[in-house]
């Protein structure tokens, strides 16, 4: 390039040079798309509930027992000021608890218009990733009385995780109806 080049012709110049030595652009990996829950564990199961379903979770607070209320009915906790009905999961359905101890427990506090409840499940495994191809619309081995609330169910290292929906769990007349008579 001469002394007497145009300033166009030397910008020209260094973009046609940069452009050929120009490294190209990495290959564009396929990005997997997630769905994402709160992974619990019921009678030894493993579940997961959608991440919108659940609000908080919560160690087992002390409650205070309700007369005349079915026995999975566990009692009401203070809870920042609100009343949290305590439903124990695992007598609602009839199955053995798989937890030692209450320490070990968790709550999973639901919401759902005005239904503000809490249900007592044996541990919670945090936040679950699964790839969205991995769901499978029918799961195995889960037991006939909670088997209306799963809705398949997500595998990842030869494992099923039922997803579990507490919303069609509070719809169900049979979880509202906590009074004995």
């Amino acid at each position: 390039m001469s002394a007497q080049a145009t300033p166009f012709a030397v910008l020209t110049d260094i973009a046609r040079r940069s452009r050929s030595l120009a490294a190209g652009l990495p290959e564009q990996q396929e990005a997997v798309t997630l769905w994402n829950g709160i992974g619990f564990m019921l009678a030894g199961q493993r579940f997961v509930a959608p991440m919108g379903e659940v609000v908080e979770i919560l160690h087992l607070p002390r409650f205070t027992h309700v007369p005349g209320v079915h026995p999975f009915m566990l009692g009401v906790a203070n809870v920042r000021g609100r009343l949290l009905p305590l439903i124990d999961l695992a007598q609602f359905f009839g199955l053995p608890r798989s937890a030692r101890s209450n320490r070990d427990r968790r709550v999973l506090v639901v919401e759902q218009d005005d239904i503000f409840t809490g249900l007592v499940v044996d541990d919670v495994a945090g936040m679950q990733y699964f790839a969205e191809d991995s769901f499978v619309s029918r799961s195995e081995n889960i037991h006939e009385a909670v088997s209306p609330f799963v809705q398949g169910g997500y595998v990842r290292d030869d494992e099923i995780w039922n997803v579990f929906s507490t919303f069609a769990l509070i719809d169900d007349e049979r979880f509202l109806d906590v009074s004995q008579w």
